[in-house]
């Protein structure tokens, strides 16, 4: 496969990846609240360490974009917060956790 076509599909996977990881961020605050926010520390960091094991420069580039965007999502877990806190989400009426 040429260099643009692995390129436009490392895209494409980023795409999907970033889509599939933002409704994880609403649905892991709406039900556990930000208190695992290190499992997504967790696989970010074993991600990058497949990342770097991989020797194939399509999964590993894959696999880079999936660690990253769980460290990001570390971030959004919090920020998810913050808008559910302003109204902006939906609180879950079985978890009493929140802080008014």
């Amino acid at each position: 496969m040429s260099a643009g076509l692995i390129g436009l599909a490392i895209g494409m996977c980023a795409f999907l990846i970033i889509g599939i990881f933002h409704p994880i961020v609403i649905k892991t605050e709406y039900y556990t609240g930000t208190r695992f926010w290190w499992v997504f520390l967790v696989v970010g960091l074993l991600g990058c360490v497949a990342a770097l094991l991989i020797n194939h420069t399509f999964m590993s580039a894959v696999i880079a974009v999936v660690a990253f965007s769980c460290f990001w999502s570390i971030k959004e877990l919090f920020e998810q917060r913050e808008r559910v806190h302003k109204g902006w989400f939906p609180k879950n009426p079985k978890r009493t956790d929140y802080k008014d």
